[in-house]
């Protein structure tokens, strides 16, 4: 389309020429110019071709001397561009020997890309990567320390800084370094999740809290995720104001873990204690009823009975018995009345209800119950022989559901926000333990010891 336009254009203006030129001709006329003593008698046509002649060479003149003066700027320009992107290749080829693990091709890229480019902000990247690469941290550390000096690659600079302070395990540099990329960089996503990690880490709860809302306004973490962790903040703080003897702070920090994540196995416990603490029993009982609902724990039944007062064996069955209906397939409130039913000493009761718990869990008896029903063989009868084939039982079948790290699989004695093994943040939970397909639920009701080979494994 393009070259026929051109194709007109050229028609248009050579028509528009000889149309010119034919109408001169018709009409020739004539001129005289007297000049210093001269005369010159010419055609008009003559004329007009002449000043045409003459304003061309003026152009071809203007435009010559337009060359040889812009000339030697134009060849500088020119050869700036071209370092330019010989640099930037440089700059490129680098990056890839980098991410290639090719130390000594990054090096010479480097070094070419630095005296191929005026910008050394560009490059010092590259330098700091290529002596990590090397293993020399100490060149790396100034490479990045140099970058902080420059408005445009300063986050970058944090940032190495901060993955060399983590690398050493300097977690107070790491700490200070991230608040500094934080204020250049409030929105990025891992900046705020860092910064978590470092005050959480070090137990700064009040920072962390504080972070967290701002990572969770501005979108870094998923809402579940921010939400739970939001719970366990609340409920650190909790904890610590507990030790230091502020109760009204424990108990707003514990209800804001409530309302932050209700699902959250750890909270229902902690707020229903400040609850009893405070002496609000009905709102423990509350909060202890809608977390059975939610998932069962042993904690929580205690709780209950606690807020309900009871005080003798029968009245902790009844609260046992109103406490399962919340949850009647769970195999945990089979557990609860069993326990009840046993510190009643109604045998039969607890045997049934073992046996229901056996079943609700997939017909594999746990360690605890083992034990339970070893406990009851020996109380009831004084049967020691089948006592002693429960628990030899006990100690091949799978343990019961606990406060599991789900980075490390360390098991803990109640639940805490950091893991006491690896370090992990919020990765604690009530987790069941893998069970084994062993003894069905119908041995379970039986008097006579459980064979004495162990369950039998999937």
């Amino acid at each position: 389309m393009r070259t026929i336009r051109r194709i007109l254009g050229f028609l248009v203006v050579a028509a528009a020429l000889m149309l010119a030129v034919a109408w001169f001709a018709d009409r020739p006329g004539e001129v005289s110019v007297v000049w210093q003593g001269w005369r010159i008698d010419t055609s008009f046509g003559v004329l007009v071709f002449g000043a045409a002649l003459l304003a061309l060479v003026a152009i071809a003149l203007a435009r010559l001397w337009q060359s040889l003066v812009s000339g030697p700027r134009r060849f500088l320009r020119w050869r700036r561009d071209r370092r330019r992107r010989q640099g930037y290749a440089a700059l490129t080829s680098g990056l890839v020997a980098v991410a290639a693990g090719d130390p000594r091709e990054a090096r010479r890229h480097a070094r070419r890309a630095d005296v191929l480019l005026d910008e050394p902000p560009l490059t010092m990247l590259l330098a700091a990567q290529t002596a990590q690469l090397l293993g020399d941290e100490d060149e790396a550390k100034r490479h990045f320390r140099r970058m902080l000096d420059n408005p445009e690659t300063a986050f970058l600079g944090l940032r190495g800084l901060i993955t060399q302070a983590l690398k050493s395990g300097d977690t107070i540099e790491a700490l200070m370094l991230a608040r500094r990329a934080r204020d250049l960089r409030p929105r990025t996503a891992w900046v705020q999740t860092t910064l978590l990690d470092l005050e959480t880490r070090i137990g700064d709860w009040p920072a962390a809290q504080e972070t967290l809302r701002q990572a969770t306004k501005h979108a870094a973490l998923p809402p579940a995720q921010a939400s739970r962790h939001a719970a366990a903040i609340a409920l650190e703080r909790a904890r610590r104001a507990v030790l230091e003897n502020r109760p009204e702070e424990a108990l707003a920090q514990a209800e804001l873990a409530w309302k932050s994540d209700p699902d959250h196995a750890a909270v229902a416990p902690f707020l229903a204690e400040r609850y009893l603490a405070d002496g609000r029993a009905r709102a423990a009982l509350r909060i202890v009823e809608q977390a059975w609902a939610r998932g069962p724990q042993p904690e929580l039944a205690d709780l209950h009975a606690r807020a309900r007062g009871c005080g003798d064996a029968l009245s902790r069955v009844k609260a046992a018995e109103r406490l399962a209906a919340l949850a009647p397939a769970h195999p945990e409130s089979h557990l609860v009345l069993a326990r009840a039913a046993q510190a009643a000493r109604l045998w039969g009761e607890a045997r049934r209800h073992l046996a229901a718990a056996i079943a609700a869990g997939g017909g594999a008896a746990t360690a605890g119950i083992a034990r339970r029903m070893a406990e009851i063989e020996e109380a009831e009868k004084g049967d020691q022989a089948a006592a002693r084939g429960w628990l030899e039982r006990a100690a091949q079948a799978p343990e019961d559901a606990g406060w599991i790290c789900g980075a490390c699989g360390t098991a803990h004695a109640r639940w805490q926000a950091i893991c006491g093994q690896c370090g992990a943040f919020d990765r604690i939970s009530w987790t069941a333990r893998a069970r084994v397909a062993a003894l069905p639920a119908a041995t379970a009701t039986a008097s006579a010891p459980p064979p004495q080979d162990g369950p039998k494994t999937t």
